[in-house]
């Protein structure tokens, strides 16, 4: 049996978190089932968090560093236009391959409005940081241009609502998101066919 440090074992909780919040969101997910999906005990969780609300917020800013770095990758070396469309194309990818990644991020948003309406800031606090990374992460590529940076997360949270709706690639509601996630369609250039009249 290969034994785990502790630090592997706080990934695979923040993990196995990230997979249960997802399905079951903050007030619906109980740590029990979280350290069962580990194979912990729940005061072995406890030992590497001192709470639910601190495994849910490991969880949260996991999802969103991984969709920035996502972003960060899919980014490097274009600009304009073309980080548009790679960024947006790799973030399509991402939460089709990882729907947790995209189930996480509306169970978060969820809970942020419940804890603030709570008069509980921490979960907004965290959440407002990452999505100010995610920004800077896309800024640059998008050259520096607030209403390119705005209009690529506007579209990205359109993904987000058409994806969590069960709308299928290709329904007429994706139309406005084409542009951001995949090339135009290059017209094809018209040839010229003989004349037959004599």
């Amino acid at each position: 049996m290969v034994r785990m440090s502790a630090a592997e074992r706080r990934e695979s909780v923040i993990r196995a978190a990230m997979h249960e919040f997802a399905r079951g969101g903050y007030y619906g997910t109980s740590t029990e089932a979280i350290a069962k999906r580990v194979g912990v005990s729940q005061p072995y969780l406890f030992r590497l968090f001192p709470n639910k609300q601190a495994i849910f917020l490991a969880a949260s800013a996991r999802c969103m560093e991984d969709i920035r770095l996502a972003l960060e990758e899919a980014g490097k070396g274009v600009h304009g236009e073309k980080a548009v469309k790679v960024m947006g194309a790799a973030y399509m990818q991402l939460i089709t391959d990882q729907p947790d990644k995209l189930q996480m991020q509306m169970q978060t948003y969820v809970t942020v409005a419940a804890a603030e309406a709570a008069g509980e800031p921490e979960f907004g606090e965290m959440v407002r940081a990452g999505w100010m990374e995610l920004w800077d992460t896309v800024h640059l590529p998008l050259g520096a241009d607030t209403g390119e940076t705005t209009t690529f997360m506007a579209y990205g949270m359109l993904i987000n609502a058409l994806a969590a709706m069960g709308f299928p690639p290709g329904h007429r509601v994706w139309e406005g998101c084409y542009s951001v996630v995949q090339p135009q369609p290059q017209p094809r250039p018209q040839t010229q066919t003989a004349s037959t009249t004599p």
